[in-house]
């Protein structure tokens, strides 16, 4: 991949920085807000989808998914979870819809991707239950920290894939690298066991640049790919 794209500090990334210097005391004045409004508070605030979206991560990304997307022919992908479009700029599929709990995301990729027809942006509320060959879910899982979020998410996630469902995330239920009220490690797998009976996991692609204690240069997020039985 010979496009790199560098991150940006923002202000809604220092202000992340920022809160985490906190001490304890002070973090608990201002009690997490839940994981929806988190997202739209740190994207209108002008917050990027972090560091897995940014530079060499993102370019492992691509890699593996351009190549599964060319490999198996695939025409129509669904991404939920789609942040502020960074990632989106290293894609190569002939048909895109990004959905995200954030209207805010969904604006700034909407002006990010104006001249190009072949992607398209809904908010989850907009989302009309549209499927398509593949479903992506990017960094998204481990995000979910409330239980009932998690399953309404996952529930939409395989259901709207007609062959595949790709996860790009940590499946561990450990407190490995937690230090925000916005993180929470699942056993995911575990849900596709007992909930999606009719998906088989077709491939497990372990991260090029593992997680050892600094978010920046390394993620405890690995690939599982899904297919349809």
């Amino acid at each position: 991949m010979k496009e790199t794209i560098k991150s940006i500090p923002v202000v809604g990334e220092i202000a992340q920085a920022l809160y985490r210097r906190l001490p304890k005391q002070l973090k608990r004045q201002r009690p997490f807000p839940g994981s929806a409004a988190y997202w739209e508070e740190r994207y209108r605030a002008g917050g990027t989808s972090g560091a897995g979206s940014y530079a060499f991560l993102a370019e492992f990304k691509a890699e593996v998914l351009n190549g599964f997307v060319a490999e198996h022919g695939v025409r129509t992908v669904i991404e939920f979870g789609c942040g502020d479009g960074n990632q989106l700029r290293l894609a190569k599929y002939p048909s895109y819809l990004g959905v995200d709990v954030s209207s805010s995301a969904i604006e700034r990729c909407r002006q990010l991707f104006a001249g190009d027809p072949s992607k398209s942006f809904r908010t989850v509320a907009e989302y009309a239950g549209e499927r398509a060959e593949l479903v992506l879910s990017l960094d998204v899982i481990f995000h979910l920290v409330e239980d009932a979020v998690f399953d309404d998410y996952m529930q939409r996630l395989f259901a709207a894939s007609e062959r595949y469902v790709i996860v790009y995330s940590s499946n561990t239920a450990s407190t490995l690298g937690i230090d925000n009220p916005h993180v929470k490690h699942r056993e995911f797998t575990r849900w596709v066991d007992d909930r999606a009976p009719g998906f088989r996991l077709l491939r497990h692609v372990p991260n090029r640049y593992p997680y050892a204690g600094d978010h920046h240069i390394g993620s405890f997020a690995d690939f599982f790919v899904f297919e349809r039985a």
